[in-house]
């Protein structure tokens, strides 16, 4: 078995908990139009690394002394579309006393995905919108997937902090701010950190380098005040 991974950080920290050695992988069905990772969209393009669980475990563990008080994360692209790999060396890691992290939009719910999670300490998950119509526009998604996703970590007791990206004119909205605050606070036994992270245009490159068109060309990004707002209209603590 081997994963077709797209870069590494070995010093990560925005990443789950601590100083974290991360993995992001190959492939994403998913279309977000915020996305800043499109390199990682393609599950043919070239890659960085072709490794087996054991080839990762080993790169790794040079940096052990670092993470000691961290941990792996997975991220991607979509990490559960290489589920069977992410598990093995999530296992792996867990025999090594290592911290796991899972970094995923919940968009693959299958048996083999939630496997995953056997070896899974924490799960860091994508909720791009409580709004069903305004989910698929910005992702190609529906949201069904996500949802049934968090309430299978609620129904097995998963810790996971929520990520939210705001983007002006889409989810910088009061309502459905709002409304996404409320839908969380049902899951709040399981929910530990929601993070709402701003939009923000860095990515354009990419994009132009890839010769894809950017979606949100003349959105601008989140200034830091619409940042506490938004947290505001959630009603999140400061």
């Amino acid at each position: 078995m081997t994963g077709r991974i797209h870069s590494l950080e070995s010093f990560g920290t925005v990443d789950g908990p601590g100083i974290r050695f991360v993995t992001f992988l190959q492939g994403c069905p998913m279309r977000c139009q915020f996305c800043h990772n499109p390199d990682t969209w393609r599950q043919d393009a070239p890659v960085m690394y072709e490794w087996t669980p054991e080839q990762l475990l080993e790169e790794t563990l040079r940096y052990r002394n670092f993470i000691r008080t961290g941990g792996v994360t997975c991220s991607g692209g979509e990490p559960l579309l290489q589920a069977g790999f992410v598990r093995e060396y999530f296992r792996l890691c867990k025999e090594h006393g290592i911290h796991t992290a899972l970094d995923t939009s919940g968009c693959i719910v299958t048996e083999k995905a939630l496997s995953v999670l056997d070896f899974t300490d924490l799960v860091l998950l994508d909720i791009k919108t409580a709004d069903d119509t305004l989910h698929k526009e910005l992702t190609g998604f529906d949201r069904s997937s996500n949802d049934s996703f968090l309430r299978h970590l609620d129904a097995t007791d998963k810790p996971v902090w929520i990520r939210h990206v705001v983007t002006p004119g889409l989810t910088f909205n009061p309502e459905r701010l709002k409304s996404l605050g409320q839908y969380l606070r049902q899951f709040s036994r399981v929910i530990e950190k929601i993070e709402l992270l701003p939009y923000h245009t860095m990515a354009l490159h990419k994009y132009q380098e890839l010769g894809i068109p950017y979606p949100l060309q003349d959105v601008p990004a989140l200034t830091d005040e619409q940042l506490v707002d938004a947290r505001r209209m959630m009603e999140l603590e400061p």
